[in-house]
């Protein structure tokens, strides 16, 4: 496979409307659902950009997940060493038990047990909301909202101090950061996975009804694997939903008469989620996969090696499936969208992610009715270094 034109991954964004997708992604969907790109990090891949495709894809067995294949798109050296470095101290499991153990934790992330969590996540929404509130604004929505939110849930959840939240919230957005380099994000892991263990052993000892130690209960798991998937979890949920609330809070501030219409019925609160879940869709640059074997897909053969992205973002605005696709409309039936991925490596936490985000949004827009912006929206600085779409601070005031 040979790249023949300029079209990379990831792309700069221009000025403009902050939540549109890149230009250079909305021409290679114009040009077809599988086109040539190059990587920044000197590699070629296939772009896959449209929602059957990616669907496709994602949902074959054929495409593999595993970083450390040959060609896999956006992973320069360094990041290759970290990742094998890593892989020293959690051992690559085949895919007979990465099943199983999802299996597992998808047990404890039925919708029943989620439903269980919704009084206590609730309290602590209207705790972090009640010190936002007494201090008084402007404030920066981010770290006092959008990140201390999905904190305090990932400390129920796991039965983590909620006194620990800071040192595994800075740890884990360092660890994801690229900006700081291999070693800083490798020294990141070190010390979260060094502190997993450690409360892993004191689970052991002294057990509570949290999940860590559910699963050291179970016997399915040695303790360092118990670790392992604890950290993977906070991981998974902490940088994507604090992503979300601040990116959903500015989208609904920009789009009045979107925010007029669930302020007005707070029951559309569930199917606003999964639009915002859709259109702003934090997983900007894709999901990573290496052909296993040789694949058609969208009339295109993808042969045996051939890193594939699939690109979520565009995906999800596929005018096919979803008319003015690249408009907010919170009254659009959106659950068909991939923002949690698909197949064997969908997000297993998604059930509690949109009960974090239909509870933090529904109470953050009641109890401020005239929340809003203290600086223009021209002046807001967005990044995509951490792996996910955001904006780095989000000033306001009510």
């Amino acid at each position: 496979m040979t790249t023949e034109h300029a079209l990379t991954v990831p792309s700069p964004r221009e000025a403009g409307c902050p939540f549109d997708v890149p230009r250079p992604y909305r021409q290679a969907a114009e040009e077809g659902p599988v086109v040539k790109a190059a990587t920044l990090s000197g590699g070629e891949c296939w772009m896959i950009t449209r929602h059957e495709e990616v669907h496709a894809v994602l949902g074959d067995r054929r495409f593999s997940a595993d970083a450390l294949l040959p060609n896999f798109p956006l992973m320069t050296e360094e990041l290759r060493k970290m990742v094998a470095e890593s892989r020293k101290s959690t051992p690559e499991i085949d895919e007979q038990e990465h099943i199983r153990r999802r299996r597992m934790l998808t047990a404890e992330f039925k919708g029943k047990r989620v439903e269980a969590l919704r009084p206590q996540i609730q309290s602590m929404v209207d705790g972090i909301l009640d010190g936002m509130i007494a201090d008084g604004g402007p404030v920066d929505l981010v770290s006092r909202f959008a990140l201390p939110v999905p904190a305090a849930v990932i400390c129920l959840l796991l039965g983590v101090p909620f006194e620990d939240h800071q040192f595994f919230k800075d740890r884990a957005r360092q660890m994801l950061d690229f900006r700081v380099g291999p070693e800083a994000m490798m020294k990141a892991r070190i010390e979260l996975t060094e502190y997993m263990n450690k409360l892993t052993a004191e689970k052991q000892q002294q057990p509570d009804e949290a999940l860590i130690s559910t699963l050291l209960t179970k016997g399915e798991l040695a303790t360092d694997e118990v670790a392992g998937t604890a950290l993977l979890l906070l991981l998974g949920g902490l940088e994507t939903t604090s992503s979300m609330l601040s990116l959903s809070t500015l989208a609904l501030l920009q789009h009045p008469e979107q925010l007029a219409q669930l302020r007005a019925d707070s029951s559309l609160i569930k199917g606003a989620v999964e639009e915002l879940l859709r259109y702003l869709t934090v997983v900007q640059n894709g999901l990573a996969r290496v052909a296993l074997e040789d694949v058609e897909i969208g009339g295109q053969l993808i042969k045996a090696g051939d890193g594939v992205l699939c690109m979520l973002s565009i995906a999800n605005r596929d005018e096919t499936v979803y008319p003015g696709g690249h408009e907010l409309d919170l009254q659009r039936g959106a659950r068909t969208h991939l923002s949690f991925g698909f197949g064997i490596h969908q997000c297993v936490g998604q059930t509690l992610a949109r009960a974090e985000l239909q509870i933090a949004l529904e109470t953050l827009l009641r109890r401020l009715p005239e929340l809003r912006l203290t600086v223009p929206v021209e002046e807001l600085r967005f990044r995509d270094s951490l792996g996910f779409y955001g904006v780095e601070e989000l000033p306001v005031d009510w």
